[in-house]
């Protein structure tokens, strides 16, 4: 459900977001401050999940190899904000890489008949080689999505494509551990995404 307060000021700081949006929002921090305690906006957002990845391991929120994370849930061939962010997270990904702080970009689909464990890798990789690409069964994938407060529904049946479903358009920037650190609208450039993740890991 849409935190109203929260996407009031996350829109008040980067302007208006993609119309699909459906998740909640907070405004982007500074760099270097502190990571939210809970008592905020992110308060309640984030969870464990276990889901699937695109070599058919099983992963959960936390990185196995101990990196800061940038989530998104969406498609893997989304036609509306999805080509925006991935873009987006993987830019971001490489100019982190270049200041010697490896993250790890991942997307949770919200379509899992249409991204399957052979058919979600390949055009994720060809954002980012690191980036991961989650999916699993309909009930795994509404867990996830009930964590990470993000609404999912058929916006309309696409004669071509299939169903199309609202989804979040906000990135979240999660620990090494899968705790929320902050969530920031795509509209943001790779290059103030990357300093708010540096604050964050206090670089």
């Amino acid at each position: 459900m849409i935190r109203a307060a929260a996407l009031a000021l996350a829109l008040a700081l980067a302007g208006p977001a993609a119309a699909h949006d459906r998740a909640a929002s907070a405004a982007a921090p500074a760099a270097g401050v502190a990571a939210d305690t809970g008592a905020g906006f992110l308060a309640g957002i984030g969870g464990p999940f276990a889901l699937t990845d695109q070599t058919g391991a099983r992963r959960t929120e936390a990185d196995p190899q101990g990196r800061m994370q940038l989530l998104f849930f969406g498609y893997a061939n989304c036609r509306s904000i999805c080509p925006v962010a991935l873009p987006l997270m993987a830019e971001a990904t490489r100019a982190l890489d270049a200041g010697g702080l490896a993250v790890t970009p991942v997307m949770v689909t919200v379509d899992p008949a249409r991204d399957t464990v052979r058919t979600i890798g390949p055009p994720l990789a060809a954002q980012h080689p690191r980036f991961v690409g989650l999916t699993g069964t309909e009930a795994e994938l509404a867990r996830a999505r009930d964590a990470f407060q993000v609404e999912h529904s058929v916006v309309f049946e696409d004669p071509e494509y299939g169903p199309v479903f609202a989804h979040g358009s906000h990135i979240y920037v999660l620990d090494a551990q899968g705790g929320v650190l902050t969530l920031l609208p795509p509209i943001l450039g790779a290059a103030r995404l990357a300093q708010i993740v540096r604050g964050y890991a206090g670089r």
